[in-house]
């Protein structure tokens, strides 16, 4: 494919559409529509997106047997969502704040330990270049309620076994439901 050109079609308080036009391999011009945090970009450099956008938690109990999940309702389908707490990371935030943060905030668990922080992915590569950083750790404290009243969040500790079923039963959003079923495994390796 070959990049020629990027027109903003409208713009957003969080989000904004673009229109992306490339020729195909065999001469046909296409306009591919997608959305991007991004309020400026302007060409195909910038359209590989600046860096995280957002962070995303993986966050084990400290005995390791069970992790957090929030169920939430989510507006783009109309339902309640398994997803692991997530945020957009504010600016001037790095990823590592962005986690305690955002944790607090949903959860009112606070971040013991970070053990790992997986490089950038993208959240929706289908239709954006919103990219994520995950942070993956161990925490503690009492779960309460979301900071927020335009979230919501009804945040939960699961065993493996509790994640397997949910699985079955449940939508997810799919980073959370890959990892998921990596952590929990299978009924069949059991």
């Amino acid at each position: 494919m070959k990049y020629k050109g990027i027109v903003k079609k409208e713009a957003g308080r969080f989000i904004h559409r673009y229109d992306v036009q490339y020729l195909t391999e065999d001469g046909q011009e296409k306009n591919y529509e997608m959305i991007s945090r991004d309020g400026g970009i302007d060409g195909l450099e910038r359209l590989h997106g600046r860096g995280a956008d957002a962070v995303v938690l993986m966050m084990h109990s400290p005995d390791g047997e069970k992790i957090l999940i929030n169920r939430e309702f989510r507006m783009a389908v109309g339902g309640w969502v398994y997803n692991f707490p997530a945020g957009l990371i504010d600016p001037g935030e790095t990823p590592e704040e962005a986690a305690v943060r955002e944790l607090r905030e949903e959860t009112g668990l606070r971040l013991v330990e970070i053990r790992d922080r997986i490089g950038l992915s993208y959240s929706a590569v289908g239709f954006s270049n919103e990219m994520n950083v995950c942070v993956v750790g161990v925490c503690d404290g009492e779960i309460r309620k979301s900071d927020s009243s335009f979230e919501e969040i009804e945040a939960g500790w699961y065993t493996r076994e509790e994640v397997r079923k949910l699985l079955k039963t449940e939508r997810f959003a799919a980073r959370t439901q890959a990892y998921c079923y990596l952590w929990a495994g299978s009924e069949e390796k059991r």
